[in-house]
């Protein structure tokens, strides 16, 4: 399907849900209703951090990415599970089957959020209605809230449906970009991250209103390309259409952790390398796709953050492939500093329809021989589980130790209907 086709007045839908895991948990079991809840790694012994919270549980200061220890001394009650990603992904697959059913162009762009145009269909005579219709509906049937942005374009979509939480419906017009969106903080601007925020508040960019009145000369020469981009969107400008194709496009798919504390402990790094390249590993068969370069990411105990990669020659998807690559990687460029974050993700993707490699004389018995001992591994460890070999591929981790990109876990599995 294409995409849906510039016109000068569309109406966009920015569907977010609300505390979408914990609200997956409270709708399994309503007990959890109106009490502090938060969704977390090893509750048990206290360590990982706060994946999501209730409501509840925000009220007394619990946010995500907070290490759990700390979480509990602000919130003695707070009730902790681990994330049950099979919950999670059943219910957002029933979401965007709702949304499909009011328009085909449907764009996921999470496991909770996603954009509709819904401009050239009969729901385009009353938004309002139809947002609220959609609203209770996926309320009554799946007992999730959600929020709900109407605009003419994305950005806007995006920022009306972070007004009002939870349960909210905003319509955000071009014409209201001065009076509602230039006073926000510029922290507060969709696409605006810590460091790009830091770089604007050293040239006396404060708040979404300088930004758009900013000469973009200045901009460019500050954030290359992104600061024109960003000017665009300050001013209610975005031209993005809505692509239901888009949830099958990626370049990268990675995986990283925040470590429950800094870490010099090398043995304890590389083991979680490890689980990160079975993450990536896994996550690119689900693709039935390749990669050319490996890149991994270190976050130090003062967040000053570095990303080093490594391309090759061929396309890889295999764990040790990958593995070893950022094995090396980690092993060159860490300063032996403590370590906050890991990341490791594979880049320059194709599926593998597309890759055509060309095999000559010289590599196709080699290769052939190792894509035969990668089936024959893989078939050992679903007989006989992942213990028969020392290359690890247990699924069953994604249920103990959330990993920060499992956001975008449901788009392996996302249809249209």
């Amino acid at each position: 399907m294409q995409p849906t086709k510039a016109r000068k007045h569309r109406i966009i839908f920015h569907i977010d849900m609300n505390c979408f895991y914990a609200s997956v948990e409270m709708a399994f079991n309503p007990s959890l209703k109106g009490k502090p809840l938060a969704i977390a790694g090893n509750p048990e012994e206290r360590k990982g951090i706060i994946v999501t919270s209730s409501y509840e549980a925000r009220g007394k200061g619990v946010k995500t990415t907070m290490p759990i220890w700390q979480a509990k001394k602000l919130c003695p009650e707070l009730i902790l599970m681990r994330p049950n990603f099979e919950r999670y992904r059943a219910a957002s697959r029933e979401i965007f089957k709702m949304l499909a059913e009011i328009t085909p162009y449907v764009q996921p762009v999470s496991i909770d959020e996603g954009y509709m145009d819904i401009t050239d269909t009969i729901y385009a005579k009353d938004p309002l209605v139809t947002a609220n219709q959609l609203q209770q509906r996926i309320l009554s049937e799946l007992d999730i809230p959600c929020s709900i942005g109407i605009a003419p374009n994305k950005f806007l979509a995006k920022m009306a449906s972070d007004m009002k939480k939870p349960l909210g419906i905003t319509v955000l017009r071009k014409r209201e970009v001065e009076k509602l969106l230039w006073p926000m903080s510029v922290e507060e601007m969709y696409g605006v991250g810590e460091k790009t925020a830091e770089k604007l508040n050293s040239i006396e960019i404060k708040t979404i209103g300088d930004l758009a009145k900013k000469d973009v000369y200045e901009l460019k020469q500050l954030l290359g390309v992104n600061g024109e981009r960003l000017q665009n969107r300050a001013n209610g400008i975005d031209n993005r259409l809505v692509d239901p194709e888009a949830v099958h496009d990626f370049k990268s798919i990675g995986s990283s952790q925040t470590l429950p504390h800094d870490s010099t402990d090398v043995t304890e790094l590389k083991q979680l390398i490890h689980e990160l390249v079975d993450n990536v590993e896994r996550r690119v068969k689900r693709k039935e796709a390749a990669g050319k370069t490996v890149q991994i990411t270190i976050r130090y105990h003062d967040r000053k953050t570095i990303t080093r990669s490594k391309k090759l020659y061929n396309y890889i998807d295999n764990h040790s492939e990958i593995l070893f690559v950022a094995k090396e990687l980690f092993e060159q460029h860490w300063n032996e500093e403590p370590v906050r974050l890991l990341g490791v993700s594979l880049q320059d993707m194709e599926t593998k329809r597309n890759i055509g490699e060309q095999l000559d004389l010289f590599t196709y018995e080699s290769i052939e021989k190792k894509e035969k001992l990668q089936v024959t591994v893989d078939k050992l460890t679903k007989k006989y589980g992942s213990n028969i070999i020392t290359k690890n591929t247990n699924e069953s981790q994604d249920n103990q130790q959330p990993r920060t990109s499992f956001q975008k876990d449901f788009l392996d599995d996302y249809k249209k209907p």
